[in-house]
């Protein structure tokens, strides 16, 4: 296994998404380790989470949230990191970034079922909440 992000020197950048940033490890969860069927999901918080409003240009800030069941992988949690700050000057609406990182962890992941949320600082009194939720089919 070999990561980029973990223990190097980190080149922090604030634009311009990239599934390329992101890693993945093998999943504790499964294989050999797993001698009682035991199962598990995995929940993250990044309450840093910031990116720009493609019409005024202000920032927005929230509070990304993760939960999922892994099969084989789980993401590799520097990389989510620097994968996630670079939405920071990146202009799209909520809705568009929450989808575009549920969409990335599960090309990257694979799996079983996937939700992220999006908790917004309210503006002008409005709390926008987006959820996208993926399941696995078969």
């Amino acid at each position: 296994m070999e990561l980029k992000a973990l223990g190097a020197a980190t080149d922090y950048k604030y634009e311009k998404p990239d599934i390329a940033i992101l890693e993945r490890i093998p999943n504790p969860f499964a294989g050999e380790v797993n001698k009682h069927g035991v199962t598990g999901t995995i929940h993250i918080e990044a309450p840093e989470f910031t990116s720009i409003c493609p019409v005024t240009g202000q920032p927005d800030f929230g509070t990304m949230v993760i939960d999922y069941e892994p099969d084989q992988f789980i993401v590799e949690s520097k990389s989510l990191k620097l994968y996630l700050g670079t939405f920071r000057m990146h202009g799209d609406f909520h809705e568009a970034c929450v989808n575009r990182i549920a969409n990335d962890l599960v090309e990257l992941l694979h799996p079983f079922q996937l939700t992220v949320t999006g908790q917004f600082t309210p503006r002008g009194g409005i709390s926008l909440w987006p959820k996208a939720v993926y399941s696995r089919t078969s």
